[in-house]
């Protein structure tokens, strides 16, 4: 009886391949339901993660759950010290701007390259004609594909893993600084550039070609030309209300040490020799 039956399923089966190779399987129900049935299986997967979070986080005595914080500290608009990073899915192009250095080679990186892969995923069905598709037959597009995804998952490893060091890198080129513009034995500006690289200064300004200008931020290479340090001394903490400069952070509250070595910095900036 169990081998009768089983014969029957089998040419049940044999009989719909032949008429799904003779005359297709209609989009609905078949592939709807498939499209549906997975969907809801994404949805039930984000819900049960959401209450593993939620529930977890809850009951746990730190607040801490299996993944992650309930709440965490609010957010502080007025912090001067917030590097921000992107979402996971960004940690490649967010590694890039470590490779690529501004100023010169950041657009390839941010820009070039992936807009290039853009357009060589998009134009793929246009210039790969072949009708064979099985990986074997296909070594160059199988090399190129795998190449591309180690490629990916490499940089968003190292950009989850990777430390917020721009403060040490802009501090590192103080010794270039001091060389290139002749402060070499001036130690208050020595102090003074190293204060400078430490704080947001490079968000908006450039100096010798580091930071990013912003909001119409002048270079300060030059800057020391024609002023001394009582003048920057002043102007720091006083850009806005004093000098009508509502653009520049609001540095009142930086300690007055600090100023001083930031202003005698500046003063010695005249310039490349």
């Amino acid at each position: 009886m169990a081998g009768k039956a089983q014969r029957e399923r089998r040419e049940q089966f044999t009989r719909y391949k032949g008429d799904v190779k003779r005359e297709g399987k209609p989009f609905f129900p078949y592939a709807m339901w498939h499209d549906t049935l997975m969907a809801l299986v994404v949805v039930l997967v984000i819900i049960a993660l959401a209450c593993i979070w939620y529930f977890t986080a809850k009951h746990a005595d730190d607040g801490v759950g299996i993944l992650g914080p309930l709440v965490t500290d609010k957010a502080d608009p007025g912090t001067t010290d917030f590097v921000p990073r992107p979402d996971w899915f960004f940690y490649f192009l967010f590694y890039l701007l470590r490779i690529f250095k501004w100023p010169d080679t950041v657009v390839l990186g941010t820009v070039g390259i992936p807009t290039i892969l853009l357009v060589l995923a998009i134009a793929l069905p246009f210039y790969d004609r072949r009708f064979e598709r099985r990986p074997s037959r296909r070594p160059v597009a199988m090399v190129a594909a795998v190449l591309v995804i180690i490629s990916m998952a490499t940089l968003t490893w190292k950009g989850a893993l990777a430390k917020e060091s721009i403060a040490a890198e802009n501090r590192a080129k103080v010794p270039e600084w001091a060389e290139k513009e002749g402060f070499t034995d001036n130690p208050q500006a020595l102090k003074g550039a190293s204060v400078f690289a430490s704080q947001t200064c490079l968000t908006c300004h450039t100096y010798l070609g580091s930071g990013s200008s912003n909001v119409g931020a002048p270079d300060l290479s030059s800057i020391g030309k024609g002023q001394n340090a009582a003048f920057f001394r002043d102007y720091i903490p006083n850009a806005a209300t004093k000098y009508g400069n509502q653009a520049m952070a609001v540095f009142a509250g930086l300690p007055q040490d600090q100023v001083d070595d930031i202003a005698a910095f500046l003063a010695a900036s005249k310039g490349p020799k």
